[in-house]
């Protein structure tokens, strides 16, 4: 019996890994407990989230996200809720950027270097993300395929098609004859 459950356990755990799928964003409820975190003291938000279960508020922003608002996103590629205009600070290895998001992608700019900000877009027709610089230079870096994989340019110019997960990587960095491994010091 106990050996029964555990290869059930296995094959379940298995097969949720082969089984990925674009579950969305979650903008509508996302914001709304934000908002909730976001107005005073701990107490007020536990009211005020104890209340939003009483009367349905969040089971109602949930289920707008799943049946409309992912849906939405999942068929055009964008959340109607997506944050634009929001600026947010990442930390990387040679500083600090700040990432802002428009309507069509991202705005990436170095702390310090602010006259150099580099715009990502996503170009709808086409279906290519865009690097475009401060000067209007822009420059494809990959296409989304209708397959679901990207096809994007190795460093010699010539297009490689992957799909866009751990795998997907690590073919695009074999053919580029780089490792997905690291060497710890």
């Amino acid at each position: 019996m106990k050996t029964t459950k555990m290869k059930v356990l296995c094959v379940a755990l298995g097969c949720s890994l082969m089984c990925s799928s674009c579950i969305g964003s979650f903008g509508l409820w996302n914001n709304l407990r934000e908002w909730n975190q976001g107005i005073g003291h701990k107490f007020v938000n536990e009211i005020v989230f104890l209340a939003f279960h009483i009367i349905p508020v969040y089971e109602v922003a949930y289920f707008a996200d799943i049946l409309i608002l992912n849906s939405i996103e999942f068929w055009s590629g964008s959340n109607p809720l997506a944050d634009v205009g929001s600026v947010k600070t990442v930390k990387g290895e040679d500083g600090e950027y700040l990432v802002r998001t428009n309507e069509d992608g991202y705005t990436i700019t170095k702390i310090g270097e602010e006259d150099r900000p580099l715009n990502l877009v996503y170009n709808q027709d086409n279906r290519t993300w865009n690097a475009v610089t401060n000067n209007g230079q822009s420059f494809e870096l990959i296409t989304m395929n209708e397959d679901g994989t990207i096809t994007f340019k190795q460093a010699d110019g010539t297009p490689i098609t992957v799909s866009p997960d751990l795998q997907g990587m690590a073919e695009a960095r074999a053919a580029n004859g780089q490792s997905l491994f690291f060497a710890a010091r």
